[in-house]
């Protein structure tokens, strides 16, 4: 598996149900190969997310990230944020659910 971890800030003004409009986006609009999503509210700042996700590959993950259909789910949740995301891409060694574990190694 491979993934990124973003971290973004929301838009001063942005209101909660908006927030609630982006959080939909993000699980009915899923890519196919997408495994595993987590959004993350800071405890300390409302107005900071982090968005953790996981593909089936490195290859599906730059395949979703090149395609036309994940630019405009980007493009319609960049309208929410401030400024551009911090990315960091790595492997996946382990993704768990519960009573479902992934592991690389």
């Amino acid at each position: 598996m491979f993934g990124s971890i973003s971290r973004w800030r929301l838009k001063e003004g942005v209101t909660e149900q908006q927030v609630a409009e982006f959080v939909q986006q993000l699980n009915a609009d899923r890519p196919a190969s997408a495994v595993a999503l987590v959004l993350l509210r800071s405890a300390s700042d409302p107005r900071e997310l982090w968005v953790a996700g996981a593909f089936e590959s490195r290859a599906a993950y730059e395949a979703n990230s090149a395609s036309p259909e994940q630019n405009a789910r980007f493009e319609r949740i960049r309208a929410l944020m401030e400024g551009a995301p911090e990315w960091h891409d790595g492997d996946v060694l382990v993704a768990a659910h519960r009573d479902q574990v992934s592991t690389a190694v």
